[in-house]
């Protein structure tokens, strides 16, 4: 049952426009020099004008007058929460609570005109299919805005999307195409494809995602889901790909076939069409042809772009989730820091220090040597506190061999995004690991909630140094890490080094905990993270040493 809000009945509302005419005048004079007063004053004026009571046809024709320039004030506001971390400050906060509330105000607006449409309003009769595929692609928006953002919303979005889609599906709107001259390169568009578009872009969603691969991701789909039909039954055949699935009754969004049980409900995303043409576009691709002869669109090489495909392949049209298997549940708490020194920290179990000279070594040290034949570790000394680190303790959810979802307790502690070094170690264990934040996002009662990917090896802490003349880098010592070669995973080892130290045949030196010196030549970049760079290297022995 379709269920919208009540009569816009409000006899003291005073929009500033009250019709088309005047909704064009009052665009004509809103002021975009300032963007907060801006979207400010549209919020407003939008809402009151929802709540003012005015024929259907007409609050209809002054929607589609608005609808350019709310698109365009809510992009330029939300790059002002582009690469944030979480959770949000409360200035970011309060833009990220207007962006989603301008969103509403435009889904309340198309819901009157579709509640008069439902009531029997003649002028709107022939509107139907336009004011569901409004319907549906506002309430998208809204729900991909909290995901891109990294906020969880109520489960009741997905089950109210869902539902604005059923009602279509019953009025024989669905496929009905509709025009939309906001929809990229194709003016026409349709509730089908608002509805298919939201499932696979919040499906294929990653909170690591650039910007330039979300604009590639909404370019795409605009292009790519009037492919893809949904259909009662899973009409694919065998040896297709396997469909994707949502239950109309249900407070989620896209779900694998294997774990819902029939029924009159499901609907099935039919992906053959999509399979084919991502296949196709990514072996021309690889044959020589540019993303722009393929309409794939500009700022991204071949190589970006037949990696995003890939993944996007993996996403939709294979079928599964290798982490359903391989992840386990568990509820043990972590002890979590972040960063390069405060990585160190951990793992060395002593503040990062620049090391001593050769000539001034300690009288303990010179003690050590005489009768150990070496400088003892002295990383037992104290405990993580004593030394004044900042340790958090969170909840391991579930983990696996390759990385681990974590719930922070409480609501305080250091801001996260994806890309930042971190090192957890859980009660069972007796040293911490090394990782990478892969994903960060809010719960509802404020909590951070993160996936960590580990990083192969048990870290050693060193000291690191660049060699030589004309650096680009700090000519004193830095805290580093160190990853041993792991045969059963086929990793040899690697550097991590902070951001911006890698350079092809830079020579550094290394100093372990044991005060052992080695020599390292930077060979490939491995990975870049946001506030580190993992690199191979090779041991080399300098002349004279």
């Amino acid at each position: 049952m379709l269920t919208l809000p009540p009569d816009p009945v409000n006899d003291r509302a005073n929009p500033a426009f009250k019709d088309a005419a005047t909704c064009a005048q009052w665009l004509g004079q809103l002021q975009l020099t300032n963007l907060h007063h801006a979207h400010s004053d549209l919020r407003l004026q939008l809402d009151e004008f929802n709540r003012y009571q005015m024929p259907g046809l007409e609050r209809l024709q002054s929607l589609e007058l608005l609808r350019e320039t709310v698109s365009s004030i809510q992009a330029d506001y939300a790059r002002k929460l582009v690469a944030k971390k979480l959770p949000l400050q409360q200035d970011e906060l309060n833009i990220f609570a207007a962006i989603v509330g301008l969103w509403q105000s435009m889904i309340t607006g198309y819901q009157r005109c579709l509640q008069a449409c439902i009531a029997g309003d003649a002028e709107l009769t022939a509107f139907g299919p336009l004011l569901g595929q409004r319907c549906l692609l506002y309430s998208g928006l809204q729900i991909f805005e909290y995901m891109r953002t990294g906020y969880e919303f109520d489960s009741k979005l997905w089950f109210q999307l869902h539902q604005l889609y059923a009602f279509c599906e019953e009025q024989g709107w669905h496929a009905r195409e509709v025009n939309d001259d906001l929809n990229g390169d194709i003016r026409t568009t349709s509730c089908n494809a608002a509805y298919v578009k939201t499932l696979l872009a919040c499906h294929a969603h990653r909170a690591d995602l650039s910007r330039q691969q979300l604009q590639l991701l909404d370019r795409w789909l605009t292009l790519w889901s009037p492919a893809v039909s949904v259909e009662r039954r899973n009409t694919a055949d065998d040896g297709e790909v396997p469909p994707m699935v949502v239950d109309l009754d249900s407070s989620l969004g896209l779900q694998l076939p294997q774990l819902l049980s029939p029924s009159d409900r499901l609907r099935y995303l039919i992906m053959a069409s999509l399979n084919k043409l991502m296949r196709v576009k990514t072996v021309l691709l690889q044959q020589g042809q540019s993303p722009q002869q393929l309409g794939l669109g500009g700022g991204c090489n071949s190589t970006e772009c037949v990696a995003f495909l890939n993944y996007l392949h993996q996403c939709w049209c294979e079928g599964h989730d290798g982490r359903l298997t391989e992840r386990h549940s568990t509820m043990q708490q972590a002890q979590v820091c972040y960063g390069m020194e405060s990585c160190f920290a951990c793992i060395a179990n002593k503040p990062f220090k620049q090391p001593a000279k050769d000539d001034a070594m300690d009288t303990l040290s010179r003690k050590q040597i005489a009768a150990f034949g070496h400088v003892l570790s002295d990383t037992n000394r104290h405990t993580l506190a004593e030394i004044g680190l900042a340790i958090e303790t969170w909840q391991i959810e579930d983990e696996s061999i390759r990385g681990a979802r974590l719930l922070r307790d409480g609501n305080d502690g250091v801001r996260l995004a994806p890309g930042q070094l971190i090192a957890v170690r859980p009660t069972d264990a007796n040293a911490f690991l090394l990782g990478a934040v892969s994903w960060v996002k809010v719960t509802r009662t404020g909590q951070l909630r993160t996936g960590v990917r580990y990083l192969p090896g048990l870290p050693q802490a060193v000291a690191l140094k660049a060699t030589g003349v004309n650096l680009t880098v700090s000519d004193k010592y830095v805290a580093a890490l160190l990853l041993p070669a792991v045969p059963v995973l086929k990793t040899s080892a690697s550097l991590i080094a902070p951001r911006d130290w890698f350079k092809p045949g830079r020579v550094v030196e290394i100093v372990q905990l044991d005060k052992k010196r080695l020599h390292l030549k930077m060979e490939l970049g491995i990975e870049t993270g946001s506030d580190y760079e993992r690199v191979s290297f090779a041991e080399i022995m300098l002349s004279g040493m």
